[in-house]
């Protein structure tokens, strides 16, 4: 890609230039039987006048704004004003908690949040303790006293362009992704980073005006924007979809006459389930408009493809990879003309390269296993305030990714393990070492590990291994339930009770724990 001097905004003003009066965005909201929608111009508009509002406050270039709401058409308006204001979007995981809030405060240094009410109690609970937030805008029903309603907003701002000069290297923002510490750590991406994803996820779908594409992951993940970006770019609708239930997406697919939906293994599986059991008939709903159904955040089974084309045999089907520092995904994609190597993570995306590489950065030979490191314009700019970080994973402008991979005799590559100890569970990362910290608390413990299990339907599970204190006792029940308290995706789903060996330096040795308890050499194995 060249050196375009374009933002991402632009794309949005540009929509509402070419096609002012087409629909957008359509939010359906199934559970409580809503659904609302806008037009390219009042799209356009509205980001405008949240810009404006938010300039108003004294947000200007360079400075932060924490956008910490569920998925909505807000949610994107907001998104579009902050960047419009050569402001830097700092979007939350939902599922922070309080603390992990106030962390990526203190990183970030925001002048300003804007959050929904889903959010009130945990930044009630630590307001007082983030002394760079000096305005708060939120979305919802009860106001609390010290925010400003995100409609009065609106009303009040002008709907002209905000006319702030940013060229495609001005960042655009922070996403905090977090490594096996379980800390977040923030990730900075430019402009040309979103252009790039626009391109590149458009060139591999063949996205068209004429698509409209179904937007379900949560808006705050680089992978569920960066994927409707391909749509963006040209004009196509979007929808966003306010739930999961299988029956929800395909009533949204047929009523919508959606194009192109992008699912998680579990939802596909679900879907399954469903048609399976008799409980969903295709004959239901309108589906043949229906042409491309792509999967990506986690490993997918190549059963569940199969299974898949058995109802969907003509429906195009793709697999993606990436991360939130190459700005999600796109730089490694089978390709929908590829189906016959499902179990790949593919070739190198448009506009991407890819090597295999062994601890000293030179190439491996084909069909040996070593890190897959990329490069490309989607490239993240740094580790915010982490030059130590931004050095080890960005080396001679590769993108080391921490997977580790190999290629077959036609050079599509597979991924075969994780360098470092992540555990996915449905896309989303549980961190090892949030979950031995817990366990350490629980009386009877003598040490713990956490470890990945393979599943079929959530990629990964949480798996744990228990060293009991001598003469105590411990139950598998008793850890389970010890374990409520983390979100669902957190909790181990087996416990196992043995030794938890650990090397010369303190390290546990995971590699000996996943070949004994589960053969997870033999689960990445390529066919």
């Amino acid at each position: 890609m060249g050196q375009l001097d374009i933002h991402i905004g632009e794309i949005l003003a540009r929509n509402a230039r070419l096609y002012p009066n087409d629909v957008a965005l359509i939010e359906r909201t199934p559970a409580e039987g809503k659904r609302k929608e806008i037009t390219w111009k009042q799209f356009d508009e509205q980001a405008n006048r949240f810009a404006n509002g938010l300039m108003q406050k004294g947000i200007k270039k360079g400075d932060k704004v924490i956008h910490l709401m569920m998925n909505s058409l807000e949610w994107l308006i907001a998104y579009f004003g902050i960047i419009r204001t050569g402001a830097w979007a700092v979007p939350l995981n939902f599922r922070f908690s309080g603390s992990d809030i106030k962390y990526c405060c203190e990183v970030a240094e925001p002048q300003c949040m804007v959050f929904s009410e889903e959010f009130v109690d945990r930044v009630n609970g630590i307001k007082d303790e983030l002394p760079t937030v000096k305005d708060y805008i939120f979305a919802g029903k009860e106001l609390p006293g010290y925010a400003e309603p995100f409609e009065r907003l609106l009303e009040k701002a002008p709907s002209a362009p905000s006319n702030v000069h940013i060229n495609h290297d001005d960042p655009c923002g922070l996403y905090f992704t977090s490594g096996t510490t379980g800390q977040p750590k923030p990730i900075l991406l430019t402009h040309k980073n979103m252009i790039c994803a626009c391109i590149t996820e458009n060139h591999h779908h063949y996205q068209t005006k004429k698509d409209n594409f179904i937007l379900i992951p949560p808006l705050y993940h680089t992978g569920a924007k960066m994927h409707w970006f391909g749509s963006f770019i040209v004009g196509g609708k979007g929808v966003i979809l306010r739930g999961i239930q299988p029956e929800w997406v395909l009533q949204a697919i047929s009523e919508e006459k959606a194009t192109v939906i992008f699912l998680l293994v579990p939802w596909a599986q679900d879907i399954l389930l469903k048609l399976d059991s008799g409980e969903l008939k295709l004959k239901d709903y309108q589906l043949s408009q229906w042409r491309l159904m792509h999967i990506g955040a986690q490993p997918v089974p190549p059963s569940l493809v199969k299974h898949w084309k058995e109802y969907f045999p003509k429906m195009q089907y793709d697999t993606n990879y990436g991360l939130s520092e190459s700005t999600g995904p796109g730089c490694v994609h089978l390709g929908i003309e590829n189906e016959h190597k499902v179990g790949a993570i593919g070739l190198p995306g448009f506009n991407w390269e890819t090597r295999i590489v062994d601890e000293e950065g030179k190439d491996v030979k084909k069909g040996e296993v070593g890190e897959l490191v990329i490069r490309g314009d989607g490239v993240m700019r740094e580790y915010y305030k982490n030059p130590e970080a931004t050095a080890k994973a960005l080396r001679n402008g590769w993108l080391y990714t921490g997977d580790m991979g190999r290629v077959d005799e036609d050079d599509f590559i597979y991924l075969v393990d994780r360098k470092k100890d992540l555990i996915i569970c449905g896309g989303e990362n549980v961190f090892p070492v949030e979950v031995e910290d817990f366990l350490h608390t629980l009386p009877g413990v003598k040490d713990v590990a956490a470890i990945g299990l393979p599943d079929e339907r959530l990629g990964e599970v949480v798996g744990v291994i228990v060293e009991v204190v001598p003469g105590k006792t411990l139950t598998e029940e008793g850890v389970l339930k010890f374990c409520e308290v983390f979100p669902k995706y957190k909790r181990p789903r087996k416990i196992f009770f043995g030794e938890v060996p650990r090397n010369p330096t303190g390290k546990i040795e995971k590699p000996k724990l996943r070949k004994k308890y589960i053969g997870m050499e033999e689960a990445f194995k390529i066919k």
